[in-house]
């Protein structure tokens, strides 16, 4: 005579449905936030780019909100244009600063906020 052994609720393992449903919706809202938070970044970049390119060849400010605005128009930045940059001198060296946020909208009333304050090095 052959004995079934059954497994014991206490030996299962694994994930309950209820489990992997709230590991799917995270994984769902990550992704998204994620996917949004992408652009924001190359912008950024592409932003620090511009303004120590504009930093490193030109010397007036006009001339350097006139370079920063030609990358921009290159570089698809719409978020700030050159009247938005802060130019000034430390030494004989050329600094300039750009300060500014980003929101992405998430549901409702929430938002995601990026604060990006960079300078040309």
């Amino acid at each position: 005579m052959k004995s079934h052994r059954t497994a014991s609720p206490s030996r299962q393992r694994g994930l309950s449905f209820i489990g992997v449903i709230l590991i799917g919706l995270l994984a769902v809202a990550a992704f998204a936030i994620g996917g949004q938070s992408i652009p924001v970044f190359l912008e950024a970049h592409a932003i620090q780019k511009a303004i120590t390119k504009a930093a490193r060849e030109q010397s007036t400010v006009a001339a350097i909100r006139a370079d920063f605005d030609r990358a921009a128009a290159i570089d698809d930045i719409s978020t700030i244009s050159g009247k938005d940059l802060d130019v000034s001198k430390r030494g004989d060296k050329v600094v300039v600063r750009a300060k500014y946020s980003r929101e992405i909208a998430l549901a409702g009333p929430a938002y995601l906020v990026f604060r990006f304050d960079m300078q040309s090095e």
